[in-house]
């Protein structure tokens, strides 16, 4: 076994150039002896061989068996067709004479319906113009149908538009309101703001006119001499004054006194 990867796996030219005859050359005293690895390499081959030719047989045998029972099915079947057939053409004879017997029927039926073949061809017209008028009709709906789907689509714009403006309306006098609302209440505040300036413009009169008149006291004072600041603070001029300049500053908000506070 250990010679067989050293020498070529050749067992047929190893066979044959041991038969072939040596040159007189070569020829020695007696016949080479053969090597045990190319004998067993041989045996080897010859077992693989014989293995190949025992599956061979194997399948031959499968074949045969095979093919014997499709023969003997094939033969019954035979069997069966024979018995079968004699029955079949006895049926296809009655079948053949019913079918006869109703063509004769039917030819002579034919003959007796020949005075209605012009009623039947009058009938056919009759369709024909009729199935002519159920496609009219047929295009007819379904233009119509068109329609009315379209139709159906526009109410459905329409009332959407209708709610759009329904919408819109109501905004409309909301927005409406507010303007109102504001413009009302811009109104109020220039009348306030009016009213305002107005009260400030105669408090900066009153202001003005009390300083003129507190200068004329101071003046007077200066002029009467020292010790003059307690008569000056206790005299009837002075105390008047003060009171219109008190009654001054606090009138020009007695307008606002009297109002509401502005609606927001």
């Amino acid at each position: 076994m250990s010679g067989r990867n050293r020498m070529p796996r050749h067992p047929e030219n190893f066979r044959g150039l041991r038969d072939v005859p040596r040159s007189v050359m070569n020829r020695g005293p007696g016949p080479l002896p053969i090597h045990p690895a190319a004998l067993e390499d041989e045996l080897e081959m010859q077992h693989r061989e014989m293995q190949r030719i025992i599956a061979e047989n194997r399948l031959v045998i499968d074949d045969n068996t095979h093919l014997q029972r499709e023969l003997t099915a094939a033969k019954d079947e035979i069997h069966r067709l024979g018995q079968v057939i004699p029955k079949l053409r006895v049926e296809k004879e009655v079948q053949a004479r019913e079918l006869i017997e109703r063509g004769l029927k039917l030819e002579a039926d034919l003959r007796a319906s020949e005075p209605l073949r012009s009623e039947v061809m009058q009938l056919r017209a009759e369709v024909q113009n009729l199935n002519a008028l159920r496609q009219d009709l047929s295009t007819q709906v379904q233009r119509l149908t068109q329609d009315v789907n379209r139709a159906q689509a526009e109410n459905q714009q329409l009332i959407a538009m209708s709610a759009d403006m329904d919408g819109m309306r109501k905004d409309l006098i909301e927005a409406r309101r507010a303007y109102d609302y504001e413009k009302k209440a811009k109104e109020e505040q220039l009348e306030m703001k009016q009213s305002m300036e107005k009260n400030l413009i105669s408090m900066a009169r009153e202001i003005e006119k009390l300083k003129i008149e507190q200068l004329n006291t101071e003046r007077r004072a200066r002029e009467l001499g020292g010790g003059g600041y307690g008569m000056l603070n206790g005299s009837p001029e002075m105390r008047y004054q003060s009171d219109a300049f008190g009654y001054g500053y606090g009138s020009g908000w007695g307008h606002y006194d009297k109002r509401d506070p502005p609606r927001r």
